[in-house]
């Protein structure tokens, strides 16, 4: 079998997804940036949160926040959810793995900050716990997801921003949110420091 094929496949389904993303996403996309801009002029954080793939995404823009995107500026305040071994094992042995979020975002929310939350399937039941406990905390939620948007879609409220890929596909969606974020990255950069040279 010649893999080549199914590689070119892979990456023309890639293509096509992102173009067809593309138009209905820029706005939605755009409004993310300027919503967590503005929660981190306010000296505000964005707490980030996904499972799996969507883990390695909340960390990745958490990442890239607090040390730089691809201009020299200083740290942004980010904290990824996933990645303190010690509070999920502790939440879901003690309690329940789909709080492992939500009492986090508790403990560390605060008014005015944003709740970024990734699901490709958009059902996630730590992830919609989580927007639930950002709600409670008057968070605004910036919500990536596939499909038809799923619980998280269904549960956001105005001033909230839904980020939905217009796929099936979960490895299409993953792409797109990727890209989605490195767009949210530059936008912030833009907002907050102009065109500055890397």
């Amino acid at each position: 079998m010649d893999l080549t094929v199914r590689i070119n496949k892979q990456f023309e389904e890639s293509v096509l997804v992102k173009q067809q993303s593309k138009n209905v996403l820029a706005q939605p996309i755009g409004n993310a940036a300027q919503a967590m801009a503005s929660c981190l002029q306010a000296d505000g954080k964005i707490l980030c949160c996904g499972n799996g793939g969507s883990a390695a995404d909340a960390q990745h823009f958490a990442a890239e926040l607090i040390n730089r995107f691809e201009m020299e500026r200083p740290p942004l305040a980010a904290v990824a959810l996933t990645t303190d071994s010690s509070v999920l094992t502790s939440i879901a042995n003690d309690y329940d793995y789909n709080q492992i979020f939500c009492k986090q975002v508790h403990g560390l929310g605060r008014a005015g900050d944003v709740l970024l939350a990734i699901s490709t399937s958009g059902n996630s039941v730590n992830v919609v716990a989580a927007i639930e406990a950002a709600h409670e905390r008057n968070m605004r939620v910036v919500a990536l997801t596939g499909r038809d948007g799923g619980k998280m879609g269904a549960m956001l409220k105005q001033g909230d921003v839904h980020i939905c890929v217009p796929t099936q596909s979960t490895a299409r969606t993953q792409e797109v949110h990727l890209l989605a974020l490195h767009c949210i990255c530059d936008g912030i950069d833009h907002i907050l420091f102009g065109e500055r040279k890397s």
